[in-house]
């Protein structure tokens, strides 16, 4: 067996990787917990961010630009039932995550790699693409003073961009022979 510098060989003989899988591990789990409070306070408190969500996609505290309010959406049906998808994709989200965290605890690495993987495209698919580029552009969210989640949404994204470079870095997700 050949050992790379993420490697320890502990006093009984056996290799245990160490570093990278650690790392990806303790990321997974962060954005696990977040993504869970995240789910469970849009369950327990659905009012609080069904009004953000509402402000935002009808765009009533925007510029008022006459090009753009077009794209505003201001029936409260369709806009609870966007907030229903968030936080159904959040639930699915965290659950992913938390397999993904279980996995890298029980060195399960390769395994671990793939599913902390799906949770973290999947955060980056709601914070990126939903709530930075639909949310921050389409609905021209950056130009509210009092509905305006961008800044929460970049570090979410950025923080979950940063578990994934290193969740797929060489060697991170290479369980040592015999374990997995």
């Amino acid at each position: 067996m050949t050992t790379t510098p993420t490697d320890i060989t502990s006093p009984a003989g056996t290799t245990r990787r160490t570093g990278l899988s650690l790392a990806s591990g303790v990321l997974t789990g962060i954005l696990a917990l977040y993504i869970a409070l995240v789910a469970l306070g849009n369950i327990t408190d659905y009012g609080t961010n069904q009004q953000f969500v509402r402000h935002v996609l009808a765009m009533d505290t925007t510029f008022g630009d006459d090009d753009l309010m077009g794209r505003a959406i201001t029936g409260t049906g369709l806009q609870d039932a966007a907030y229903d998808a968030i936080i159904v994709w959040e639930s699915v989200a965290a659950v992913v995550l938390v397999w993904g965290t279980l996995l890298w605890m029980r060195r399960r690495h390769e395994r671990a790699r793939r599913v902390s993987t799906y949770g973290l495209l999947m955060l980056l698919l709601l914070f990126g693409a939903g709530f930075i580029a639909i949310g921050g552009e389409w609905f021209a969210m950056w130009q509210s003073k009092t509905w305006n989640g961008l800044d929460a949404a970049t570090r979410v994204f950025l923080l979950a961009g940063v578990a994934l470079i290193v969740n797929q870095l060489p060697g991170g997700g290479q369980p040592p022979r015999g374990n997995d």
